[in-house]
């Protein structure tokens, strides 16, 4: 990032190790990162707002990174608000990585936390309480009715807990080192709470450090090795 040659290249120098960066971005707004509604695997699309965003976010990974990403290492969760945000930055074929799914928030899916802590008698904290320390009067599906009208499935089941999430962004990691050992950079375009805590797994360190890492709608971070140890790059951007 701070090696970028005057022509427009990002360097690949040793304090690096020979390493590629890692870039996450987070996807564009959604009705519900609106109204603070938990969206764990729920399937909503982004707002025209979203959209737009997830644009400008393009813009700006281009502009940070104008030789792009090679085939094979741009990767998105599964989930529409994901997928959507990375063919609007200009990600036309991104692959499909089950591991960056956003942590599965159980009895706390499609509610706010005033709602989840009314309903079960206690000041929840996702991080310090997990989804499974909540009633399994919470448990339930239901049709949800966006505001535009498109009616989208909610399911709240027991949820994982936050070392059940963190398992899975290391499992991530794994997939995409090799990549990165060959000096390739990656993108990840996932969703807040995965990419903190896959942050924090890249760090090794506990997985609640990454209550402490804000990420925004269409914000971009990168992660990278410099002299041996894993660390942030750049964060929010």
């Amino acid at each position: 990032m701070n090696e970028q040659h005057a022509d427009g290249t990002v360097a690949v120098d040793l304090s690096r190790g020979g390493t590629g960066f890692l870039v996450l971005l987070r996807h564009g707004q959604t009705v519900w990162s609106e109204s603070g509604q938990h969206t764990g695997r729920t399937n909503i699309p982004l707002t025209a707002v979203g959209e737009q965003q997830a644009r400008d976010a393009g813009v700006r990974l281009r502009e940070a990174f104008p030789g792009g990403f090679e085939e094979g290492c741009v990767f998105a969760s599964p989930l529409r608000r994901a997928q959507q945000t990375a063919r609007l930055a200009g990600f036309a074929e991104p692959q499909t990585l089950d591991g960056i799914a956003e942590w599965d928030y159980g009895r706390a899916e499609g509610r706010t936390r005033k709602q989840v802590s009314e309903a079960s008698g206690f000041d929840w904290d996702v991080w310090r309480d997990g989804p499974r320390s909540l009633t399994p009067a919470l448990e339930g599906d239901w049709v949800e009715t966006l505001p535009g009208g498109e009616q989208v499935p909610v399911h709240a089941g027991p949820g994982e807990t936050l070392e059940e999430a963190a398992a899975r962004a290391r499992g991530a990691i794994d997939r995409v080192m090799p990549l990165l050992h060959d000096g390739h950079n990656v993108l990840l375009v996932a969703h807040a709470h995965i990419l903190r805590i896959l942050t924090s797994q890249w760090l090794d360190v506990d997985p609640h450090f990454a209550r402490m890492l804000r990420l925004d709608t269409a914000h971009y971070s990168v992660l990278s090795v410099y002299k041996g140890d894993n660390v942030i790059e750049r964060w929010n951007a």
